[in-house]
């Protein structure tokens, strides 16, 4: 270090500065001949009045140590590693960026994508409509961000009458959103109304059972599934039969729901012209569905109806036909959404059901139908 090179340097910035020494010292709360000392090199400033040296004259204290200011190569050549810098810098941002748009652009469209698919497969259930809506939500906060990193926002919020246009239209949309939600709300709360206020109706009279299946009028019909096709394993009428065993229950929260057993005993003739419709329908497969197994112990089918999705209408007859018995026990489990909501075993004798019949809530074979529904 030359202390007379630091010495001249800052008599050199004071005299640029156009100041005396004593209008210095005052600066620095120092006396004339410290400033004196500190221009002729016998002695330097302490190191805590050299920075503030420093920023005074906007110099480096390195600067002011080495007695020169840094040459204009070594600030072109600063600049210059300070511009590669830079650019390095914008070059890795504007890959990440790119990888950001492209992954954002991706991302709306397989968004929109599982909406459609969604939308197709729909089948009525809320868990469905709240995954679609979570969907549609995402959707939209996607494109926010797919708009932002690609630039197109910023220059949409530029342009006055496109900004008003998207007000004008984000406005309607969230009006519309906000009417169906609503509407959405009240249907809700109608149908849990409805499901609070519908009662379980238990018919032990025969003489009901037109009122709530094949009837002539499908209007003077309780609301159920309004087609005979359901249950065509039934008698068309019971009246004028001969029915020993009767009971239908009836209950419909949302949608129509029947478990309903009945015996006719039949003299010879209409037995067998009886066996011989229900022999024309047949036997549906039915094993499986519901976790069914086969047929009722002690009883052989006649005649089959059966349902994926809706369960089963059934004919049977007891084992012991040989011995003269000419009854028919009808059997009829009819629901919606792969599942009952009704306890069956306290509305039927076990031995009518199909063993290993289950089609309580989240059942087996419901989870197995809605596993094939998502993979498929």
């Amino acid at each position: 270090m030359d202390q007379r090179k630091t010495g001249a340097f800052l008599k050199k910035l004071r005299n640029e500065k156009g100041l005396t020494q004593a209008e210095l010292a005052r600066q620095f709360n120092v006396t004339n001949r410290s400033v004196s000392r500190w221009e002729t090199g016998s002695n330097l400033p302490d190191i805590s009045i050299l920075v503030e040296i420093a920023d005074f004259y906007d110099v480096d204290v390195r600067e002011i140590i080495d007695g020169e200011k840094k040459s204009e190569n070594m600030d072109k050549e600063l600049k210059d590693v300070a511009d590669k810098m830079a650019d390095y810098a914008s070059s890795e941002k504007n890959r990440l960026l790119s990888f950001v748009q492209k992954a954002g652009i991706a991302g709306v469209i397989l968004l929109l994508l599982s909406i459609i698919f969604q939308c197709i497969t729909y089948e009525p259930d809320l868990r469905r409509a709240g995954g679609i809506l979570v969907s549609f939500l995402a959707l939209i906060i996607m494109g926010v961000i797919t708009l932002y990193v690609t630039g197109v926002l910023q220059k949409i919020a530029g342009n006055k009458q496109t900004m008003k246009a998207v007000k004008i239209v984000t406005i309607v949309l969230l009006v519309i959103g906000a009417v169906r939600v609503l509407l959405f709300g009240l249907a809700l709360g109608f149908v849990m109304l409805d499901v609070f206020l519908s009662e379980i109706e238990v018919q032990t009279d025969p003489a009901s059972f037109n009122e709530y299946i094949n009837g002539e009028d499908i209007d003077d019909m309780k609301p159920g599934w309004g087609s005979d096709e359901q249950f065509k394993v039934l008698p068309r009428t019971l009246e004028g039969l001969n029915v020993t065993e009767y009971q239908l229950t009836y209950y419909n929260p949302w949608d129509a729901q029947y478990v309903v057993y009945m015996t006719v005993e039949y003299d010879d003739a209409d037995y067998e012209d009886e066996i011989g419709r229900l022999e024309d329908i047949g036997i549906d497969d039915y094993i499986g569905i519901y976790t069914v197994t086969g047929e009722p112990d002690g009883y052989d089918l006649v005649a089959m109806d059966s349902d994926e999705y809706s369960g089963f209408v059934y004919a049977m007859i007891p084992d012991d036909t040989d011995q003269g018995n000419r009854a028919i026990t009808y059997v009829g489990i009819f629901f919606c959404n792969y599942s009952l909501d009704l306890d069956i075993h306290e509305y039927i004798p076990d031995e009518y059901l199909l063993p290993g019949f289950d089609a309580s809530d989240d059942n087996p074979y419901e989870q197995e139908q809605t596993a094939k529904r998502n993979n498929g």
